[in-house]
């Protein structure tokens, strides 16, 4: 009996439009930093931060994706907040 089966199919991130813009893992995924010593999605070019299956080495599903898109967007708003802005 088999009550369940998984098919890896395998993954390498679409990121060869970044080499050399940003930090990458050996594998080509993003590199991202802590910010005050908490998880984040900042990277190594201020104000660029990364999300999803383009950083997530680890558990690269959608749901997990959708999670750190709204991560990305809290960072980057929070970013804004701290630049000196020409009005």
């Amino acid at each position: 009996d088999v009550n369940g089966l998984f098919y890896a199919i395998g993954h390498k991130p679409n990121s060869d439009l970044f080499v050399g813009q940003v930090d990458l893992h050996e594998t080509g995924y993003i590199k991202t930093f802590p910010n005050n010593g908490v998880a984040s999605t900042y990277t190594s070019v201020p104000g660029v931060f990364a999300a999803g299956d383009i950083q997530d080495s680890t558990y690269r599903q959608a749901v997990t994706a959708a999670g750190s898109g709204c991560m990305a967007a809290l960072d980057a708003e929070r970013w804004l907040e701290g630049q000196e802005l020409d009005h």
